[in-house]
């Protein structure tokens, strides 16, 4: 595993809701990690708390966790160290209710 695999692996494990994004949650720098912040907002996520990663701090992360995940595109949210999706996955997990329960969970 890289060192950029191993970081992101103990940043996914370590935090109950974490989102990778372009920007922060009170700047987000792309629509789709803007759409992800306002989802996770709209479920009763406190953004404030929230622990987000900004990839375009770190090219290392920006392409690790494309590979960490299998998945090609950013924001990509993990709850309780469970990949969850991206801004699309979220929206019609968020539609159906799922996302709240899956959020709501990570206090279980």
């Amino acid at each position: 595993m890289s060192d950029a695999q191993q970081r992101i692996d103990d940043l996914v494990k370590s935090n109950d809701i974490l989102l990778f994004m372009k920007g922060n949650a009170s700047f987000p720098m792309c629509g789709f990690s803007g759409r992800a912040i306002q989802i996770l907002k709209a479920v009763g996520v406190d953004t404030r708390t929230l622990k987000t990663v900004n990839v375009l701090e770190d090219d290392g992360i920006r392409q690790g966790i494309k590979e960490y995940s299998q998945w090609p595109t950013i924001p990509q949210l993990y709850v309780n160290g469970e990949f969850i999706g991206g801004s699309d996955i979220m929206m019609e997990m968020y539609e159906s209710g799922e996302l709240q329960q899956v959020v709501n969970s990570k206090a279980a």
